[in-house]
């Protein structure tokens, strides 16, 4: 588990899930989210994130076969722990799968999973993904027990939930925030779990969270995506992928 504890290059995963936001506001086949996750290899990232929710608002399921059959970075499925999608996992095998909190109401993911209120539920889920060798995650807040019931599911990957953080406003609010994760990333470092973390992270925010030496992955995608429509997809990738290298160097 030594090997989980530090990395010294920060993986970024992308996530493309807004590239299908836009195509289906309007219908038809433009943008392809496929010509994004291939453009983002190109530019740099390390894999390729994308959601598949239960009301299909964004990335379809006809996406992800697409993107399972076509790109060659890893591809981190984020899924809600429903028969549904634990059926779409094991059929398709993506390299991983990030389990979230879901409601259809909600216009992103607005928090973590409660892994420690969730334990019964999510590990027979955890447990067939793991079978069928998929990584798994679990998408969490920056809190010890919700790191302790990761590990004692058998989770080997935590994301920590960045959206407090990089919505916060004020530098006092801004520096409890960052203490959290930084807290966060050391416990669940010091349990043998692979810290990633991710959410609202931007060019102005993501220095001090890449430069935290326990976290192996970002996934950054809603601002990625944004940021394409000024610069281009391939820059704006390039441009964050040289942020996190600075801060981790």
């Amino acid at each position: 588990m030594t090997s989980h504890l530090r990395t010294d290059r920060l993986r970024l995963g992308v996530n493309i899930d807004h590239v299908a936001t836009i195509r289906n506001a309007r219908g038809g086949l433009h943008p392809d989210p496929l010509r994004a996750a291939l453009m983002a290899a190109e530019a740099g990232a390390d894999g390729i994130t994308a959601h598949l929710r239960e009301d299909r608002r964004h990335i379809t399921d006809a996406d992800l076969e697409a993107l399972i059959g076509s790109i060659s970075l890893p591809l981190n499925l984020e899924m809600a722990a429903t028969d549904e999608m634990l059926g779409i996992a094991l059929q398709h095998r993506p390299h991983a799968a990030c389990i979230v909190p879901e409601r259809r109401a909600e216009r992103t993911t607005e928090g973590g999973l409660d892994a420690a209120g969730q334990h019964n539920s999510l590990a027979p889920i955890i447990a067939r993904l793991k079978d069928a060798g998929i990584r798994v995650s679990l998408f969490i807040a920056p809190e010890a027990h919700q790191l302790d019931a990761a590990a004692r599911l058998g989770a080997p990957v935590v994301e920590l939930h960045t959206g407090p953080y990089s919505h916060a406003v004020t530098e006092a609010e801004v520096a409890v925030e960052l203490e959290r994760l930084q807290r966060a990333a050391a416990h669940g470092a010091a349990l043998g779990l692979e810290m990633h973390a991710g959410h609202g992270l931007t060019f102005d925010n993501v220095g001090p969270v890449a430069a935290m030496p326990q976290l192996a992955e970002l996934n950054i995608g809603h601002f990625l995506i944004g940021e394409a429509v000024f610069t281009g997809l391939g820059p704006a990738i390039a441009r964050m992928r040289a942020a996190m290298d600075a801060s981790r160097a």
